[in-house]
């Protein structure tokens, strides 16, 4: 399938602040490390609940290849129609297959190379009842094989639970470039290559406000420790933003020689 690729993939994107610092970092980044592929986690783009048109064209707009979603996929009113007709945002692939939109796709980057990208959640702690991640990952993933019809596989697993995302790590050592983490919004230490060539982080952290409780300004969050029930509404934090996330580099065959976990203010 060709030489080796570098992809970048953002964490959950908070508000704002977080669609400001991605819109100003991701093409200067793009040049500066000769990134082949971006792609950046929207679950909390729009008024830190789900996505908007709005959102996916200022992405698009600066060369930002897929979108991936999350358990606030459906929290915008135009959300059903977004993810029928938008051909490069994912919601997670264990809905229904009813569910408009799909959470497994291959994509040609601008170079020619063909990136598969899966979007997965968990089922620990989430109230969604989906079907089970693995399951899904087994039968999404069957069609391909890395280095022979696909040249980068890459899978955002969004999930509650560290177990859970690490082990579905495990269970997809070898069979991928990259499985990260997104939704806790905390970048976690410990970006690995595991030991069949399959780079990973449990958490890319968030793109957004991090003097804030996971990208929320405080009052809100407060509230619901303090007071068991929510008082005001819960508001992205305003403040200057962070990009976080990871870059990987991936040999001739697809799998992982390098990850670098990046974060920019």
């Amino acid at each position: 399938m060709g030489s080796g690729m570098k992809l970048l993939f953002c964490g959950d994107v908070v508000g704002r602040s977080g669609r400001d610092i991605v819109k100003r970092t991701v093409p200067v980044m793009r040049k500066e490390y000769g990134l082949d592929g971006v792609i950046v986690n929207v679950d909390n783009a729009a008024g830190g609940f789900g996505v908007s048109s709005e959102v996916v064209r200022d992405f698009a707009g600066i060369g930002i290849d897929v979108m991936t979603a999350g358990d606030h996929a459906f929290d915008q009113k135009d959300s059903p129609s977004l993810l029928g007709q938008t051909a490069n945002l994912l919601r997670p692939h264990n809905f229904p297959p009813s569910v408009p939109g799909t959470g497994c796709k291959l994509f040609t980057l601008p170079n020619g190379k063909k990136l598969l990208v899966l979007h997965l959640l968990g089922q620990v702690f989430h109230k969604e009842y989906l079907d089970s991640p693995f399951t899904c990952a087994e039968a999404a993933l069957a069609p391909y094989k890395l280095g022979a019809n696909v040249d980068a596989i890459v899978v955002d697993m969004h999930a509650e639970a560290t177990s859970e995302k690490q082990a579905m790590g495990h269970f997809l050592d070898g069979r991928v470039s990259l499985v990260i983490g997104s939704h806790t919004h905390v970048p976690t230490a410990d970006a690995r290559i595991l030991p069949k060539g399959t780079a990973y982080q449990t958490d890319g952290g968030m793109c957004g406000d991090y003097n804030s409780i996971i990208g929320f300004a405080p009052t809100g969050p407060m509230q619901n420790f303090l007071n068991k029930y929510r008082k005001v509404r819960m508001e992205p934090a305003s403040g200057k933003g962070t990009l976080a996330g990871a870059i990987v580099t991936l040999g001739e065959n697809g799998l992982a020689t390098d990850i670098a976990p990046v974060q920019v203010s």
